[in-house]
């Protein structure tokens, strides 16, 4: 791999390559953009099969963080860290601990947090070394479990994308199918039966579905079954890729809004989606809820005051939308373009303000 290249490809700013001997320690620290602020990504630990795959994983997720966190309205730039190894056998105390000095000695630059393969008590292991970490332990000031506000963003986010599709931002009477029943999904649930909508949803883990039926009223079906369902609303809260040539034909709903990562197989198929008159609202922007209420721990976390930037989300699928009929293009392209359109605000500003500083010091 040619690693300079591939950088220049999405302009990253930093690699770092963390090796640490006594505790089996391989990890990739990938830096994108710190135009708005410190880049903030979580640390995903997967059983790699090779060092190229991991890098193109780090990669790959550090410019996704970039574009969330700017469309989320944050202070932050974007970064993720991978670390090679199985979750479930590879981890022990030293790992994190020599990790968390690694992050320390980016002196803020990059900030963590949980993501697929690591838990909380990996988080605090690495606030033992750093304070540049989220989601530790309550106990420690922090916000503690996501998913619950994970799922508040996603719940703002649809009623954005209702109002698009319906006239109307009202879920009640509206027919949602839920792919996933997980902790986030399950709260989704919880907010749209509150609200009145009736619920269709499915999931390879049957408990989690008769969970859904018993509290909710749901109506299960068999995981291939879900996109061909009359509804309304289609939200995707498991696995991503899951809108293809082979799905979309088969949705019966005019909104698609569901919490689960990179939910489009290729960039293609958000275009099938506009021109089957799907509204679609893009994956990073409305599950950013997670984010969003752990970038509040840099603060000093207050849950108050986190909601209500979450609820935000609201108006930047709406505004997803308005630049999509501006310039014409699909709302997977306008989020991207709402994100970049933010950093190039900010990056001029800075540019401009450093140019003032050097004519003040040129005159002395």
């Amino acid at each position: 791999m040619e690693i300079f290249k591939k950088m220049e490809e999405h302009d990253y700013e930093q690699l770092v390559f963390c090796q640490d001997k006594n505790s089996g320690l391989k990890a990739i620290i990938c830096i994108h953009d710190t135009t708005l602020g410190p880049a903030l990504g979580g640390t995903r630990m997967w059983n790699y099969e090779t060092e190229e795959e991991a890098i193109e994983d780090a990669i790959r997720l550090g410019r996704g963080m970039t574009y969330k966190n700017a469309a989320a309205g944050l202070n932050l730039g974007g970064g993720k860290t991978v670390i090679i190894g199985d979750p479930l056998k590879d981890k022990n105390e030293e790992m994190f601990r020599a990790f968390g000095r690694f992050i320390q000695g980016l002196n803020g630059r990059y900030i963590t947090a949980e993501d697929v393969g690591t838990t909380v008590a990996d988080m605090d292991l690495i606030h033992e070394e750093t304070d540049f970490v989220t989601g530790i332990s309550p106990a420690f000031g922090s916000s503690g479990n996501p998913s619950p506000v994970t799922a508040y963003g996603c719940y703002i986010g649809m009623k954005a994308a209702a109002l698009e599709a319906f006239g109307d931002d009202s879920l009640e009477g509206k027919t949602v199918t839920v792919q996933g029943v997980g902790n986030v999904a399950y709260t989704l649930c919880e907010y749209l039966h509150k609200e009145g909508a009736n619920l269709i949803v499915t999931d390879i883990n049957k408990d989690a579905v008769q969970r859904a039926v018993d509290n909710f009223g749901a109506t299960a079906v068999e995981p291939n079954d879900i996109y061909s369902q009359e509804a309304d609303i289609f939200a995707p809260c498991a696995m991503g890729a899951i809108i293809n040539d082979d799905t979309i034909p088969q949705l019966k709903v005019k909104v698609v809004a569901g919490s689960a990562n990179n939910q489009l197989k290729e960039e293609r198929h958000g275009d099938e989606l506009e021109a089957r008159g799907i509204v679609y609202a893009p994956d990073f922007v409305i599950n950013s809820g997670g984010v969003i209420n752990v970038a509040d721990e840099l603060y000093g976390y207050n849950n108050e005051r986190a909601m209500k930037r979450v609820e935000t989300i609201y108006d930047s699928i709406s505004r997803i939308f308005a630049i999509s009929k501006r310039d014409g293009i699909p709302s997977y392209q306008a989020a991207d373009r709402m994100a970049e359109e933010r950093i190039e605000r900010v990056r001029k500003s800075r540019s401009q303000f450093l140019r003032n500083e050097h004519n003040i010091i040129s005159r002395r």
